[in-house]
């Protein structure tokens, strides 16, 4: 009974950690470039005396999958897709570096570019800042430019251009704050080869249908490892009746 109770109580546990990561995933499926999370169980021998007859399960985050989302066009200027691997480098507040997939742009009260989220985006020379009346394009190299629309002709104006890396994915972890960083805290290095699509912005590659059908999975798991946690407890009860009668 006690390493049946053992077993369930552990697999419980962890299908319920599993079901959370699956339910982020799910709510994350229209969040720009976000990479899906994944998860695997795997059995641990428990150390004890005696013979080793007991293990338990243990939810394993093995990373995120990092394959393209769908590409979708938006005709925004301050819209930027990254085609094929690669990644944009932000700026946090601590002046450390970390990447994202998301080329959702904005700026803010100074001028400056960031993400939808607030990240300072990295320019080769540090951040970019926009000026007042202007149109903003964004070249293939992730070069930035601007045409005053005070002035008429105007010509071109760069004010910077976009850090974009593209580190191995095996050295990237992913943050709480969903930015991805080498392992070793290092900034990535700048990578020329790396090139964007402007007006168009990169989905989430999460799969709606996958995530449904895993999390049912899971769900009937679960229920599975309630039933047998309730058959040890009948056990345990008619075990008790029977010492009783003695």
């Amino acid at each position: 009974m006690d390493r049946l109770i053992y077993t369930a109580a552990s697999g419980a546990k962890h299908i319920l950690e599993q079901q959370a990561t699956t339910s982020n995933n799910m709510a994350n499926l229209n969040t720009t470039g976000f990479r899906a999370q994944l998860d695997t169980f795997r059995a641990v021998p428990v150390q004890s005396e005696g013979l080793p007859t007991r293990t338990f399960v243990v939810n394993n985050t093995v990373g995120a999958d990092f394959t393209t989302g769908p590409l979708q066009m938006t005709g925004r200027d301050l819209d930027v897709a990254i085609k094929g691997p690669g990644w944009i480098a932000v700026q946090n507040p601590d002046g450390s570096e970390a990447d994202t997939r998301n080329g959702a742009l904005q700026m803010n009260a100074n001028g400056v570019l960031t993400t939808n989220s607030g990240a300072t985006i990295a320019g080769e020379g540090g951040p970019i800042t926009i000026p007042p009346d202007a149109t903003v394009m964004v070249g293939a190299d992730g070069t930035i430019s601007t045409i005053s629309t005070a002035e008429r002709p105007a010509a071109p104006v760069i004010l910077g251009r976009i850090k974009l890396v593209n580190p191995s994915e095996k050295d990237l972890v992913r943050g709480d704050d969903g930015l991805f960083r080498l392992k070793d805290g290092a900034p990535a290095q700048l990578d020329p080869n790396v090139r964007v699509a402007g007006g168009a912005l990169e989905g989430s590659n999460v799969n709606a249908v996958d995530a449904m059908v895993t999390m049912i999975g899971l769900a009937r798991s679960f229920e599975t490892q309630m039933s047998l946690m309730k058959n040890a407890e009948n056990n345990a009860a008619k075990a008790s009746q029977i010492l009783a009668l003695n």
